[in-house]
């Protein structure tokens, strides 16, 4: 099945898991892997994986399909990114169990997931997580449609976070923009 009608189909028969009214365009997916550290390899995680058009975009970026891991808890859409990436790693579980994966050096997480309808204490553990993993030189790639960081302020000072963000993506439906947290290390 083709990734648009799925995702619409999907959209229309679980509104309560599928909260965007598009899929990521391939503007909105090239920005997001932009934001990947260009000065080091190695595993990449990719949350919230839906159709794969953030996640082709992280391939086309130079990310070796051996080191991508992919998690989706839609089994729809699991298929879909087993059917159409056939050698990443794709993980039907939810984010915050990306510890248990027990990686090492991850370069980056980057997240397509709706993170400001999340609670405080889900963004939280899934931040927790994805630090582990990456350790203090890793780098959280989010977007956001609204004006503010996706992720509670109160999440971002309780890890202290730092941020930088991209231009709107005027070509995404609704447009969008990315942040990159990283761990304020001083």
């Amino acid at each position: 099945m083709s990734a648009l009608p799925l995702f619409l189909g999907q959209l229309i028969r679980r509104p309560h898991r599928v909260v965007a009214l598009a899929p990521s365009s391939e503007a909105l997916a090239r920005e997001m892997a932009a934001a990947l550290p260009e000065e080091r390899g190695g595993p990449v995680i990719e949350l919230g994986a839906g159709t794969g058009k953030i996640t082709q975009a992280l391939l086309d970026a130079g990310v070796a399909e051996q080191d991508l891991h992919a998690f989706e808890l839609n089994g729809d859409f699991v298929d879909c990114l087993r059917d159409g990436f056939p050698r990443i790693h794709v993980h039907h579980a939810p984010a915050q169990s990306m510890g248990q994966l027990k990686l090492n050096n991850v370069r980056a997480v980057v997240c397509g997931l709706p993170f400001l309808s999340f609670p405080k204490n889900l963004q939280l553990a899934i931040l927790r997580a994805s630090f582990r993993a990456m350790g203090p030189e890793g780098v959280f790639v989010q977007f956001t449609y609204g004006p503010n960081p996706p992720v509670a302020e109160r999440v971002r000072n309780a890890l202290g976070l730092t941020w930088t963000k991209s231009d709107k993506v005027w070509v995404n439906l609704p447009p969008a923009r990315v942040y990159a947290f990283r761990r304020n290390l001083l």
